[in-house]
């Protein structure tokens, strides 16, 4: 579940690779997939512990969410159907904005779930 060392014909200088569960998962420099086929729930769980993020009920709602939301629109959700989602399902104290980044420290659920999700970055990010 740690970052293996780079082979030279895996990776550039935008690619890493994350061991999940003993087998090399090639992403970018951020932990987007570069191949959004080897997403899985092993990976969550390893992208998860290498960024310092203990994962909870809550974290694999959103996930499971951001996941559902693309698969039917095509396009990652944006934070406002994120907090009009999870206002509506676990109330104004859980569901705004302040709360959702705290879940995602690391920038946020459209950034850090994005990622976990298995998602692209979102339009505009570079």
């Amino acid at each position: 579940m740690t970052e293996a060392p780079p082979r030279p014909e895996l990776k550039d200088a935008f690619t890493r690779v994350l061991l999940v569960q003993g087998r090399p998962v090639l992403t970018d420099s951020e932990g987007y997939l570069r191949d959004l086929s080897d997403w899985s729930e092993d990976f969550v769980r390893a992208l998860a512990q290498q960024e310092g993020l203990t994962l909870t009920d809550e974290h694999w709602q959103i996930i499971r969410y951001l996941r559902e939301f693309y698969a039917e629109h095509g396009v990652q959700a944006q934070v406002r159907a994120m907090i009009k989602h999870f206002t509506e399902r676990w109330g104004p104290e859980r569901g705004n904005n302040h709360y959702l980044h705290e879940l995602f420290p690391r920038g946020g659920p459209q950034k850090q779930g994005n990622r976990l999700a298995g998602l692209l970055r979102t339009k505009g990010e570079h």
